[in-house]
């Protein structure tokens, strides 16, 4: 999405930026509170994880070879997300839009080699590094791989454009395959699929899922994690703040206050 502002009206212009630095404040302060969370909260040994809050690292493993196929890739996975946009012309400019997009999950284990758990990823933030970013224009399908044609097609999406020229358009595509290393932040609850006291283990009656403490898993480690979240906060927190008085000083200078 593109975002335009008029600059003939400096109040306008003074007020979208005190608006922008407000947001990427708030998001700075909000990846600030998640770096002490996760710097506060121990890595649990998923054998001897307890009811509540709970924070662990490990391998994804199907339930019972139970798999998604990615739909842009095809490739096995227990989660997806994907977005498929077209440049459009918007007057004298052109902007990506988003024709398409969607998400999906199915229940997994996560396995650290002490134990493993059920994980039902609904409802979580899911940060991951794409696995596929591409951007596909020119002739008629060159360049675009059959999976890619192929989702195009039976979703009735037209990729064909004037005189056999193929439109622009950008793929993305996420997925958490088998055997990825998660870590994740979340609820650990009952497991619904266990009928209560038949557990042999306390781990089988324990599902990782949303609850009221945050739900987030990434694809990277702990330090990792906190490691990219300090430019994120120095960004949001910095750059926000910045942008927040000079738009308050335009405003005042606008208004004659000063």
């Amino acid at each position: 999405m593109s975002v335009s502002v008029s600059t003939d009206n400096p109040l306008i212009a003074a007020i979208a930026l005190l608006g922008i630095g407000l947001f990427l404040f708030w998001w700075g302060f909000k990846m600030l509170k998640r770096e002490k969370l996760i710097e506060g909260t121990p890595t649990s040994k998923i054998r001897s994880i307890a009811m509540g809050p709970v924070e662990v690292y490990g391998e994804v493993v199907p339930v019972s070879n139970i798999l998604l196929k990615s739909p842009l890739t095809n490739n096995d996975c227990v989660y997806y997300r994907f977005t498929i946009q077209e440049l459009q012309q918007r007057g004298k400019h052109s902007e990506w839009v988003t024709i398409k997009s969607g998400t999906k999950s199915v229940e997994f284990f996560l396995d650290d080699g002490t134990g493993s758990v059920l994980v039902d990823a609904n409802g979580a933030e899911i940060d991951i590094s794409p696995n596929l970013t591409a951007e596909y224009g020119g002739l008629l399908g060159k360049g675009m791989p059959d999976s890619v044609k192929q989702f195009l097609t039976s979703n009735k999406i037209d990729f064909g454009g004037f005189l056999g020229i193929n439109k622009q358009m950008k793929f993305t595509e996420w997925f958490i395959a088998p055997k990825e290393k998660l870590y994740i932040m979340g609820n650990a609850g009952d497991n619904p699929y266990v009928e209560e006291g038949s557990a042999t283990k306390g781990v089988t009656d324990v599902m990782i899922q949303k609850g009221e403490s945050e739900f987030y898993i990434a694809d990277k480690s702990e330090q990792q994690i906190v490691g990219g979240m300090k430019w994120k906060i120095a960004g949001g927190l910095g750059g926000g703040g910045l942008m927040v008085l000079g738009g308050l000083a335009i405003i005042f200078l606008y208004l004659g206050v000063f």
